[in-house]
C-alpha cells in the first residue's frame, strides 16, 4: 500500500469547524436578511451570498485539495474574504440603525460562543434570551388599555424591536469573528503544508523522477 499517494486524502470539510461555524453563520443570515431585510433590496441578496459563498469556497478548496494545494488555498482566502465581507453588513446595519456593536470583549459575545449553539434556532433562542424577550407572550382577556398605557407600551414594543435586531446582528458578527478565526489558522496550515510538500504537480514530478531512475 502506497504510504505517500500521489492524490492525498482529501474532502472531510464537513468535519471542519471552520466549515460548521461559517454554515451556521449562513443559516443565521438567511433567517436575519428574511426579517429585517427587504427582500427586494440588494443588500439581501448580496448578504445571503456572501454568507453561502463562504461555506460553498471552504466545501469546494476542501475537494480541490487533492490535487491543487494551491487552489485550495486561493478558495479558503476567498471564503475568508466573503465573511469579511458579510460582517461589514452587519456593522452597516447597526451603524445606519443607530444601534450598538459589541465589543470584541463583550460579555455577551463570549455568552453566545460558551453557549455552544448548532442550528439558528439555538442562536434564535440565545437572542430573545439576551433582548429580554423570552418566556413574554402577548396580552389575553384583558381590558382595553388606556392611552398613556398603549403610548408606554408602544414605546416599550420599538424599545424590544431595536434591542433584538441589536442582538441578533451581535450574535451573527461574534459568529462570523469566530468562523473567521478558524479560517485564519486554516489558511495557516494550508500554506505550511504547501511550502512543505508542495502541490500535485511537484509530487508528479517527483515520481516521474522517481521511475526513471529505475529503469
Amino acid at each position: 500500500m502506497d504510504k505517500d499517494p500521489l492524490i492525498p486524502k482529501h474532502g472531510g470539510y464537513r468535519n471542519l469547524k471552520s466549515f460548521q461555524i461559517a454554515q451556521l453563520a449562513y443559516d443565521v443570515t438567511v433567517r436575519f436578511c428574511d426579517r429585517y431585510i427587504d427582500r427586494r433590496s440588494r443588500t439581501h441578496d448580496q448578504m445571503v451570498q456572501a454568507a453561502r459563498s463562504g461555506v460553498q469556497n471552504i466545501a469546494e478548496g476542501s475537494q480541490a485539495s487533492g490535487t491543487s494545494k494551491k487552489f485550495e488555498l486561493k478558495l479558503t482566502s476567498v471564503a475568508r474574504a466573503s465573511l469579511e465581507e458579510l460582517k461589514l453588513d452587519y456593522e452597516d446595519f447597526l451603524r445606519q440603525r443607530g444601534l450598538a456593536l459589541w465589543e470584541r470583549d463583550d460579555a455577551r459575545r463570549q455568552s453566545l460562543i460558551d453557549s455552544r449553539p448548532k442550528t439558528a434556532d439555538d442562536v434564535a433562542r440565545w437572542v430573545k434570551k439576551m433582548s429580554g424577550l423570552s418566556g413574554q407572550s402577548g396580552p389575553s382577556g384583558q381590558s382595553e388599555p388606556s392611552t398613556s398605557t398603549m403610548s408606554t407600551e408602544s414605546t416599550e414594543s420599538t424599545s424590544s424591536t431595536e434591542s433584538i435586531e441589536e442582538c441578533a446582528a451581535n450574535a451573527a458578527i461574534a459568529l462570523i469573528n469566530v468562523a473567521c478565526f478558524l479560517l485564519d489558522r486554516l489558511l495557516a496550515a494550508q500554506s505550511n503544508t504547501f511550502e512543505q510538500e508542495g502541490g500535485f504537480t511537484e509530487k508528479l514530478y517527483k515520481r516521474r523522477q522517481i521511475k526513471r531512475q529505475q529503469y
